[in-house]
């Protein structure tokens, strides 16, 4: 038994320490993904260790000693995400509508044939924005009705999974449809138009996965990401990005694009929001984002609910106030993460 409890707690101990090399091939990096279950995954070695526990046994220290490091390196990285942590967007005082704006991310899993679901939870969300992710022709033609609420839209459909569909309440201009990094991979740049006449700047954004069926490194995901966020540095208006960036909310490299933006996350200080795997209650991650200038106060943030996809969509309320970034702070880069960066963004990618 004692072999068994120690192989688990050396296995658990590889999963935490693997996403510590920063290389940029797959198994390195999708295990920046189950850091709650890691943290799970070491309780239950922690019990077993406490409960085989043998005071004669060097190695029943050693291990003891190391898990519960373990355990406390991974709680430490968790607790940004939790109420516990202090909150990087404030809550909006006051309901001024002219200066807010709702907005629904969705992945809807392509070969998801809900649609009639889908434009439910439209219905019943009303936000301003709405961003359908993997949406290829036939979800093009089958939440066309959109048109009626939202007459603003920029719509590209592919059967590649990554097709976007982008549908407004209010004025979208400046339009443009960009392939920074691959050339099948769209990414959605526009001005939207709030009611109060604000101009603020819209990203939306679905770069591939570090995974062996698409992509076996995260070099193009961590590029485009970052070229986004050059974007949002040198923008002269207030920013939002939208999208499944297939990337935690915690892994460095979010963290990366977070100081080199400038942006928010809503998530610190409130929770997961987990919104994939949605059949898998064990197997949930933070994988659909919302982020923002810190002009930006929130309002409300909620996951909703799932119509046959393997996602759920997030939706959040922001609100426009002039003194909000004397309020908030973004995470600032240091000497090694602006290195990191140009880094990133020099990696040769097939475009």
């Amino acid at each position: 038994m004692n072999v068994f409890i120690y192989s688990l707690s050396l296995l658990t101990i590889c999963f935490t320490l693997i996403p510590l090399i920063k290389h940029e091939y797959w198994i390195f990096r999708v295990f920046d993904y189950p850091r709650l279950q890691k943290l799970v995954l070491t309780a239950i070695c922690f019990a077993l260790l406490l409960g085989y526990f043998d005071r004669s046994v060097i190695f029943d220290w050693i291990a003891l000693t190391v898990i519960m490091i373990n355990g406390i390196y991974l709680s430490s990285q968790i607790m940004p995400f939790t109420p516990l942590a202090k909150k990087q967007v404030l809550y909006a005082k006051g309901n001024i509508q002219e200066q807010s704006v709702s907005l629904m991310v969705s992945n809807v899993y392509q070969d998801n044939k809900n649609t009639a679901g889908c434009l439910g939870e439209i219905t019943r969300a009303d936000p301003d924005v709405v961003l359908l992710l993997e949406t290829n022709k036939r979800w093009d033609l089958e939440t066309r009705s959109l048109s009626q609420e939202y007459p603003y839209h920029v719509r590209v459909p592919l059967e590649n999974t990554y097709g976007m569909l982008l549908y407004s309440k209010l004025p979208l201009s400046a339009t443009k449809i960009g392939y920074l990094v691959e050339k099948d991979i769209p990414s959605i740049h526009c001005v939207l138009t709030l009611r109060s006449g604000l101009e603020v700047q819209l990203y939306a954004v679905h770069p591939t996965p570090p995974v062996p069926n698409e992509n076996p490194r995260s070099t193009e995901r961590d590029k485009e990401l970052l070229l986004i966020a050059d974007l949002a540095k040198r923008s002269s208006r207030p920013v939002i990005v939208i999208g499944d960036l297939n990337d935690v909310a915690w892994s460095y490299t979010t963290e990366l694009f977070l100081k080199m933006s400038g942006l928010l996350d809503p998530r610190r200080g409130r929770g997961f929001y987990n919104t994939f795997h949605a059949h898998y209650p064990f197997l949930r991650f933070p994988l659909d984002h919302a982020f923002f200038s810190t002009d930006f106060k929130l309002r409300e943030l909620k996951r909703l609910s799932n119509f046959n996809s393997d996602h759920f969509p997030i939706f959040i309320k922001i609100q426009y106030e002039a003194k909000a970034s004397e309020q908030q702070e973004a995470l600032i880069p240091d000497a090694e993460d602006i290195q990191e960066a140009t880094e990133k963004k020099q990696e040769p990618t097939e475009i």
